[in-house]
């Protein structure tokens, strides 16, 4: 089997560029790698994905909107991740079912009983080795996320548009997750450089392989 390696963080915490700046120095290396992201890793789960990050999804119930973001993984799941690893390869997926376990149950409130059924469900258990959660006070994130967003001209504002007190439960969650698992996360402070960044995450990484 291969290394399961997952990014979480809040918007604009900087996940997706140090998701792509490991891959690229894995493969660097000669190391078979496999990076995608959820939701969205699949053809299918990039229709799921315009859903559930553009406005078109505002007006989704809790429930619907977990269901959604599980139909995404479970077909992940089979399709990418599974048969990836199977083949030895390095995973890095930018976010995974914590996400879910942070956004839907311990800021959206369904409850915690219902989010790891689902999860036991649609991942057959498949856990991360490792994850690397960024972050940043959300002030700061937001500020990073929207003027991305706006460079690209891109529509995935959905999750930028909620109160600033959402986003200080997203960090409160994900902190509270890190503290569960201290073995599986590895907190950093992604108000550093890139770089700097990069160099702890893959100081990490090597120690973990």
């Amino acid at each position: 089997m291969g290394k399961f390696i997952s990014f979480e963080g809040g918007e604009g915490s900087g996940k997706s560029t140090q998701w792509q700046r490991l891959a690229q120095a894995l493969e660097a290396r000669g190391l078979p790698v496999l990076a995608t992201r959820e939701p969205g890793g699949t053809p299918a789960g990039a229709a799921i994905r315009r859903l559930l990050l553009t406005p078109e999804g505002t007006a989704l119930d809790p429930l619907a909107e977990l269901l959604l973001y599980a139909a995404d993984r479970a077909h992940h799941v089979q399709q990418v991740l599974l048969p990836a690893l199977q083949e030895g390869k390095w995973v890095l997926c930018d976010r995974y079912q914590d996400s879910t376990t942070v956004y839907q149950g311990l800021v959206r409130g369904i409850p915690a009983d219902r989010i790891q059924a689902l999860a036991q469900w649609t991942t057959e258990g498949l856990q991360p080795h490792l994850t690397f959660l960024l972050d940043l006070p959300p002030e700061i994130g937001l500020q990073r996320s929207k003027s991305r967003l706006a460079a690209e001209k891109s529509g995935e504002d959905r999750f930028e548009q909620e109160a600033i007190e959402f986003h200080q439960k997203v960090r409160a969650g994900f902190l509270k997750l890190a503290q569960q698992e201290p073995k599986r996360f590895v907190i950093l402070d992604a108000t550093q450089d890139m770089t700097t960044l990069h160099q702890k995450i893959l100081q990490r990484v090597e120690a973990f392989s």
